[in-house]
């Protein structure tokens, strides 16, 4: 039977279709670290050394077999991989995130801090809405600003003048 995986303490290879043992804790158990275990007795081992206090091994079981032909999936424009290698990732672009036109802008808390430490008085909520719209005014002169420039960044001089 072929491998699946070592044993994340001793090196020992889990087969496919084999049980194994998880970590429970989830830090354990992420996509990068992704922790496994051939018995009980190596999860009890990794206990101490990653001081969990509250932690238990669950079973689980490996893949029963890994897919005969993988699918390969390559970014547009990227280079396509080595013979006898199928690309490991699948990079989605994703779509742009616009903001809406009344989107508030500004952090209430500190916003709201700021004014209550310098003049200690209170902020109405409309301040944040009039506030928002100011930003986005300066904002879209800045960028202008940039564009005029030929730049595609918007700098902090772009809001002086």
């Amino acid at each position: 039977m072929s491998t699946w995986r070592p044993c994340s303490s001793c090196k020992k290879p889990i087969a496919h279709g084999q049980l194994y043992q998880l970590c429970s804790v989830s830090t354990c158990n992420r996509v990068r670290t992704g922790l496994v275990f051939c018995s009980p007795a190596c999860w009890d081992a990794h206990v101490p050394v990653m001081n969990h206090r509250d932690a238990w091994c669950e079973e689980a079981r490996a893949p029963r077999e890994e897919p005969a032909e993988p699918m390969q999936t390559v970014r547009a424009g990227a280079a396509a991989p080595p013979a006898g290698r199928t690309a490991e990732r699948r990079i989605v672009p994703s779509a742009p995130v616009e903001a809406a036109p009344d989107d508030v802008l500004i952090v209430a808390s500190r916003l709201k801090q700021y004014i209550t430490e310098k003049a200690d008085m209170n902020t109405s909520a409309d301040v944040l809405e009039a506030l928002s719209d100011i930003v986005r005014a300066h904002t879209d002169q800045a960028i202008r600003r940039a564009r005029m420039e030929g730049r595609k960044t918007v700098k902090g001089r772009d809001f002086q003048g």
